[in-house]
């Protein structure tokens, strides 16, 4: 509850954590089990805060932007246009990797086989162009917040 702020959401986690304790304990030397169980709760709550957090860019990407639930097509027009913003300022590497993952659904292999990079570059400029779109896309948000 501390990290989720969700009861239901919360009861999920919990399953979700126990479950991956009995399915992990037996890979690793437990001396404390309590710490080690309070460390998988507390990763498997941050990831969870962390994908939310990815959502707001990471879903403008990977799906096509049909009309969204609120079906408010102005307010998509907006967020593609905000999103083809951000896009502009990632670095030359990211932004290929970005497009041909997302856009034209393409493999990370082969990405790696169209542009020259090896698989790891392809891997990490697709982390980072995610993450940097999220900064981007909050920092726009926050503007318009003040």
């Amino acid at each position: 509850m501390k990290y989720l702020k969700n009861p239901e959401e919360a009861k999920d986690a919990v399953q979700q954590i126990f479950l991956k304790a009995i399915m992990e304990l037996h890979k690793y030397e437990v001396s404390y089990f309590s710490s080690w169980i309070y460390m998988i709760a507390k990763n498997h709550c941050l990831m969870l805060l962390r994908n939310r957090r990815l959502a707001i860019s990471v879903d403008l990407v990977a799906e096509p932007l049909i009309e969204k639930e609120d079906g408010d097509p102005l307010k998509n027009d907006a967020l593609l246009k905000d999103l083809e913003e951000a896009l502009k300022h990632l670095n030359k590497e990211q932004k290929i990797c970005i497009r041909m993952f997302y856009l034209e659904r393409k493999s990370y292999q082969g990405i790696a086989k169209e542009t020259g990079y090896s698989l790891l570059q392809v891997k990490s400029y697709i982390q980072n162009g995610k993450r940097n779109l999220r900064l981007l896309l909050e920092k726009k948000l926050n503007k318009f917040d003040d």
